[in-house]
């Protein structure tokens, strides 16, 4: 399960309440320029998601952000990261909010390279808490570290917005903020509509992804926990998944034989990577399998390969790139 899992794990705890609630301490010199651009001025103090204190001379302008869900949200609100992680595999799986500069590779997601960070100088550094605890730590004796929860299965798109809210707070950047928050509102309900509109709302469907190692495929169901599955019920789609997520992202396990348990009239879908052979095992290994062959949805053609770039586990931009994905491929 390589892309979420070199994150850290997709079994992080899942009970604690980001603490996204920021204040700003304005400065008497407050600038009229920097008004106008819709960013503060000034001292800033923010708790984050891990419940400390991040205090700012200022919004912070020169940013690193050690994961593909924060370097997205940077993107979202016009803030051009100057270090990253693993540049080149969010380019490859996060096409729906492309990167407008070319920042410095910080190394991977769960190892970021401290002394590349180091030379950077950033003022603020955003990071997940699926880092580990230790890197964290070395991480905030180079910069202040704004550390965000990285999911929450009890409510997804609610944790998505507190992570960008809280990141446009350090950025000076919240006017975008609330613009990102009604274009994504709008888009659920055109989502939502044009599939009642083509007499798909309450359609099961059965999103997953999948991987093969050593010829065994492993799938990975996202059940109604997950962020797709949070998104596909709210544009009325109802999730077909009987298996349990994790309490995190609300991903589970299975193999082929367990799609045989999917609701007769299920619509499957997936996301795959032509640059990732091992991530497409749906029109590979599986396309000779005696048992996905004689699933329902395979011999109906209810097979739905959406686009490449779309981030399963992005920010508000990679899910209005799924609606509109996955509307499309039931609604053609």
């Amino acid at each position: 399960m390589r892309r979420l899992l070199l994150t850290a794990a997709a079994t992080t705890a899942a009970a604690l309440t980001l603490a996204a609630c920021g204040t700003t301490e304005p400065a008497a010199d407050k600038t009229a320029e920097a008004g106008k651009a819709g960013k503060t001025s000034g001292a800033i103090t923010l708790t984050d998601g891990s419940g400390k204190k991040v205090k700012l001379d200022g919004p912070a302008t020169k940013v690193v952000a050690t994961e593909w869900n924060v370097i997205e949200s940077l993107a979202t609100l016009g803030v051009a990261p100057v270090g990253a992680a693993d540049v080149k595999g969010y380019k490859t799986w996060v096409s729906a909010v492309p990167l407008k500069n070319e920042p410095k590779d910080i190394g991977t997601r769960g190892e970021p390279s401290m002394d590349t960070v180091a030379a950077l100088s950033p003022d603020l550094v955003v990071a997940t808490s699926d880092l580990p605890p230790a890197a964290l730590k070395q991480l905030r004796e180079i910069a202040p570290v704004l550390e965000v929860k990285s999911a929450d299965g009890a409510d997804q798109i609610g944790q998505m917005f507190k992570n960008l809210d809280l990141i446009a707070q350090a950025t000076g950047t919240t006017d975008k903020a609330k613009t990102v928050r009604a274009d994504f509102d709008a888009k659920v309900a055109e989502g939502k509509k044009a599939l009642a509109d083509a007499g798909l709302d309450g359609t099961q469907i059965a999103f997953a992804d999948g991987y093969v190692a050593s010829n065994q495929v492993s799938l990975r169901p996202y059940t109604s926990g997950s962020l797709i599955g949070t998104v596909n019920e709210s544009i009325g789609l109802k999730n077909a998944w009987k298996v349990k997520g994790d309490a995190a992202y609300g991903l589970g396990t299975t193999d082929v034989e367990g799609l045989t348990d999917l609701p007769k009239g299920t619509r499957f879908a997936y996301i795959g990577n032509d640059d990732d052979k091992s991530a497409t095992p749906f029109t590979g290994v599986l396309a000779k399998n005696a048992v996905w062959k004689s699933l329902p949805f395979v011999k109906d053609g209810d097979v739905h390969r959406l686009p490449d770039g779309i981030w399963m586990f992005g920010g508000p931009g990679s899910m209005e790139a799924y609606i509109d994905a996955v509307v499309d491929a039931l609604t053609k």
